[in-house]
């Protein structure tokens, strides 16, 4: 079969599961060739091997970590030589996004963005998305060029399928243009406990009705008895309640949740956006003619203070 090459996001080589649903779905259309950038390669082979890498290509260099971007693209375009594959996925992050399209411009081939499903066809991978706030479903492939992917969290569950995940170095030769932009500090992001919004299983959202950043310990207590990230409307973020990465929306993240809960949202077109392809959607508002209930799985009339609460109580039970 093809190779396909997936770009391996990780932290500091611990494999993060946005990766392991590539690998997946790049079973489908080949035999998949993970590109690792950075320390831990070795480690994070074990896990990658274990979900169908037939071959890890490696590269650490300081440039990955003191440069942003370039470098790695320069290090995609090299494995991309070495291999000349069938496609390259990438994870649909905002790095990973920016990652893919300048791969695409410097091969000369098209791509497309927050792909949620991938399948084989007759004249290369045919990519599945949802369009215009996920009014639609598409089925799209790359006609020019070898096909770059991104593809959404939560696109697909990882399976297991063992290979040989070999270890081979991948020479890179960095260009001008790699030592642009150098990375002078950073900051480590205060840990919540909770998952990251974008790759969790189960998010819990909060609104305008929420009234308040007091009142967010409501929809957190609902989330952590969940084991669930925590989302937000941009309303509630303009209105400094919860932290801008906190997020979900056009302008925001996008989520892919198994169960997104809105609490207190009305459901504009903008929220809608990003995260209409949740699996299932729980909608608590007290207005009965808001628009999210046109979208939900299941809707909940009534003042998300009084059925919050009671629902999070409802799970510490049955969990106890």
């Amino acid at each position: 079969m093809a190779e396909v090459l997936i770009y391996v996001d990780h932290v500091d080589g611990a494999v993060r599961k946005p990766t392991l649903e590539l690998l997946t779905l790049a079973r489908r259309v080949g035999d998949p060739v993970a590109v690792h950038l950075g320390p831990g390669a070795e480690e994070a082979a074990k896990v990658l091997g274990e979900h169908g890498a037939v071959k890890v290509l490696a590269a650490d260099a300081p440039e990955f970590g003191d440069y942003l971007v370039v470098p790695k693209v320069d290090a995609l375009q090299a494995a991309y030589e070495a291999v000349s594959p069938a496609a390259v996925l990438v994870p649909s992050s905002a790095e990973g996004k920016e990652i893919a399209a300048r791969l695409a411009v410097r091969i000369g081939s098209g791509i497309i963005t927050d792909a949620v499903d991938l399948e084989a066809g007759d004249e290369g991978p045919v990519a599945t998305q949802s369009v215009f706030a996920a009014s639609f479903t598409t089925k799209s492939r790359v006609t020019k060029g070898t096909p770059v992917i991104t593809v959404k969290p939560n696109s697909a569950a990882p399976e297991a399928a063992p290979a040989a995940g070999a270890v081979e170095q991948l020479a890179v030769s960095f260009g001008e243009q790699a030592t642009g932009t150098k990375v002078v500090s950073r900051t480590p992001r205060e840990s919540t406990g909770r998952p990251e919004l974008t790759e969790a299983a189960i998010v819990v959202s909060g609104g305008r009705g929420v009234n308040g950043a007091e009142n967010f310990p409501v929809i957190e207590g609902l989330a952590d008895s969940l084991g669930a990230a925590v989302g937000a409307s941009r309303a509630a973020v303009d209105a400094g309640w919860y932290p801008h990465s906190n997020q979900v929306g056009q302008t925001g993240k996008s989520v892919s949740p198994q169960l997104y809960i809105a609490a207190g949202i009305s459901g504009a077109i903008q929220h809608r956006a990003g995260m209409q392809t949740s699996k299932t959607i729980v909608a608590i508002n007290k207005d009965a003619e808001a628009p999210i209930f046109d979208l939900v799985d299941y809707g909940v009339v009534g003042d998300l203070f009084d059925v919050v609460p009671q629902l999070t109580d409802e799970v510490k039970t049955r969990k106890g």
